[in-house]
Formats: C-alpha cells, structure tokens, sequence
C-alpha cells in the first residue's frame, strides 16, 4: 500500500472567483482601454503585492518610451506593451489570452464562470466556448512550427498526424490556429506536413470539427485509455490532459474500477497535459487509503463512491505539467511513485480570467499556493526521478518519454 499522502493546506491552479483587494497603486494612464484595464486589474487583483513596485515602473517605461503607448497605438504595440508589464510579474498564470488562439477558447470553457455574463454574447446563442478546428496544437522551434500534441482520438489523429511533424501550410496558406479552419466546419482540409528533415512533404487530409474544449479534452482522455500485453503482463496507460474537465477523473475512475484498465498489471499516468485546475487531492486515487466503494441499488448496477488504485503506478512529467497537474505530480512523487520525463512547469498559483474590452481574456494569478506549511512549486516545479528528454521535431510520432515510463513499469513487474 502507498504511504500516506501529505495534507494540503492550500494548493492548485485551482481556478478561483475571488473578492477585488485595490492595494491604491496610482499609475499614470495610457488613454488605450485594454492596456488601462489590464493596469487595473493588476494592480487590483495580482496576489503578491510585492511585486506591484517592479510592474509599476514597467508600466511607466511603456509610457515614456519613444513612442509612448496612446490611445491611437496600434494593435501590435498595445500586445507588445501588454507582454512586457505582465512578464514583469514573472508568475505563472498572467498572460493575455486572443481570439485567434486556441488557448482562448480552452480557457473560455474553463473559466466559463468567470465571464458567464459575456459567454453567451461571445458564443451565441448558447454560450458554450467552441471553436472550429482538428485537434491539434503546434509550436514554434528554431523558427518552425512542429505539432505539439495531438488529441486522442481528434480528427487530427485519425488523419495520421503525429507529434512532431512539421507544419508547413493549410489549404496552402500558412498555418492559423483558428483563422485555417474557420468557416470550414463539415468540411475538410489539406494540411501539408513535413515528417523528416529533409524530407518531401507529405499531404493529410483532415475533417474540421466544431470543438468544445472541455467535451474534448474529456474524449481525449477516453480515447487515450489502452491496455499492452506484455510477456503475460498488462500494462495500462492513460493521459491526463487536464484536471478542469467535470468528468476527466470519473472517467479514469471508472476505466481502472471497472473498465479496460480493470485487470492491468500496472498503470502508467500520462501528466504532460494542457491546463491544470482540478480538485488539490485528485490524486488520492492513485495514493489515498481509504478503501474501494461501490453503491448497489435495486436495479443491481454498481454504482462508484470511492475507487483507489492499489496496484504498480509510473506517470510521465514534463513542462506541459503545469499548475494542478504539478500538485499531482507531486503526491505520486511524496508517495514513491517514479516520475518519468522532465521538471514540471513550475507553474502552481491560484488564477481566474477576466475579460478585457477588446474580449481578449486576461488570466491573471490572484492567490499564492503553498503545499503543507511552506513547499511552493511556482518557480521550481518537481522533478522527475528518471530523466527521460523529448526533442519535439520530427519525433514522427516517438514518444521517448513515454517508452522510459513503460520500461520502468516493466522492471517494476519484473521485481513481483
């Protein structure tokens, strides 16, 4: 049985609705509404107001310098000079969010409670955060932009993209994370992909979905369940994308109780994820102590109050292990479960969104987070007990990480 799992006082990127606390900060304003606003809620809501000495001289230096930010400025300047004043916060959980980004609408969807009076304006008629798209998010590398994850079971994956490929054109115009496929919903696209370096390119054709970030980051999780013989031994694998979804853990929950991961050996827990949030003990499933529960009705259908996992765990950390997913890294590493992949995040406070008046989203880092009495990961993150690299271009589609976590499962089964 695992040992006991550490008691957290306060902890996550557990997304919090919290009062304004004004600490009387006087800036000089800029006469741009969405920079004034963000200035604002900074100086109004930053959790840490320590900090807000070192954001008013940046706000300052943005309006004094050679061409100071107006009301005229340009669009680009305005979100040069917005980067610059929050990145002076150095905290994770304050950045600027726009509408030609996925991350806006994954963040709409998490924060609906936040912004509920402006969702339905936003996403009429119903209100629900969507977004057209495939399933797919890509990076920038050395002036290339490389798929960086793929969603289990997305129309991208069922096309054959693969982490690491090259992204070179849609349509044959570049590549947009929202702009590519707008409009195109039902439909489909050309995207022309790059596997090798050097290589000749190679065309994917891909159906465009409307997609609701959290349904769809719960499918991924569904679709990511699997189970490998190996050698007269099963090892299950699944991958948490985030912990903010309402069902993402009820669905692991009932795939390791019940479901395909029910007679495995051993589990590995894919942390690389997009978002964190979630409850502060979502890991109690695979570390707590209470015992397994079910509710029997009349019917006869079993019905899951308590599940704990008892048998061998390994999960797999990086940099995408941000905020609620770290807090769980961290229980399974208090608890003596290997950590396979590179340091987390390092990106543990408490954020919520507000909205600006351009509807861009602020997110914005309003309480510190502190596990037991004084273990902060904001900065330092955890690190992994088997360190395991992952260069993202043209992996076509390896995952080194994930092959150390299943090696280390192997020699834990090995020792039963």
């Amino acid at each position: 049985m695992h040992a006991k799992m550490p008691r957290v006082l306060l902890a996550g990127l557990l997304f919090l609705l919290v009062p304004s606390q004004g600490f009387g900060l006087d800036l000089p304003r800029s006469n741009h509404p969405v920079f004034d606003r963000v200035v604002t809620l900074v100086v109004d809501n930053f959790h840490d107001p320590a900090a807000l000495d070192g954001f008013g001289a940046a706000v300052r230096r943005e309006l004094n310098d050679r061409q100071p930010l107006n009301s005229e400025s340009p669009g680009p300047q305005v979100d040069t000079a917005i980067e610059r004043i929050l990145a002076s916060l150095e905290a994770s959980h304050t950045a600027r969010f726009k509408q030609d980004t996925i991350a806006y609408y994954e963040l709409a969807d998490i924060f609906r409670f936040a912004i509920r009076h402006d969702m339905k304006r936003l996403f009429p008629p119903d209100g629900a955060a969507t977004y057209a798209g495939v399933g797919m998010v890509t990076r920038m590398e050395n002036g290339l932009r490389f798929v960086s994850d793929v969603y289990d079971g997305s129309p991208a994956d069922k096309a054959g993209i693969r982490v690491g490929d090259e992204v070179l054109s849609v349509d044959g115009a570049p590549y947009r994370e929202i702009d590519s496929f707008r409009d195109r919903i039902g439909r489909t696209v050309e995207i022309r992909l790059r596997r090798e370096a050097g290589t000749q390119p190679f065309k994917a054709t891909v159906a465009v979905e409307r997609l609701r970030p959290l349904p769809t980051f719960e499918k991924a999780i569904d679709n990511s369940v699997a189970l490998h013989e190996e050698g007269g031994r099963s090892i299950g694998y699944l991958r948490l994308w985030t912990l903010s979804s309402p069902d993402g853990l009820d669905i692991v929950a009932r795939e390791l109780a019940t479901g395909r991961l029910k007679d495995a050996d051993g589990v590995i827990v894919d942390l690389r994820g997009r978002w964190g949030g979630g409850p502060p003990d979502a890991a109690e499933l695979f570390v707590g102590d209470t015992p397994n529960f079910r509710l029997i009705p009349r019917s006869g259908k079993d019905m899951l109050a308590n599940v704990r996992w008892r048998r061998p765990v390994v999960a797999i950390i990086d940099e995408g292990s941000r905020s609620g997913l770290e807090l769980f890294a961290y229980a399974l590493k208090a608890n003596g479960i290997p950590l396979v992949g590179t340091r987390t995040a390092g990106a543990l406070l408490a954020g919520r969104a507000y909205l600006l008046p351009d509807d861009s989203i602020l997110e914005l880092a309003v309480s510190d987070a502190v596990i037991d009495d004084d273990v902060r990961l904001e900065g330092r993150g955890v690190e992994p007990d088997i360190i395991a690299t992952f260069p993202l271009p043209y992996a076509a589609g390896r995952d080194p990480q994930r092959e150390a976590a299943f090696e280390e499962m192997r020699r834990t089964l090995a020792k039963d």
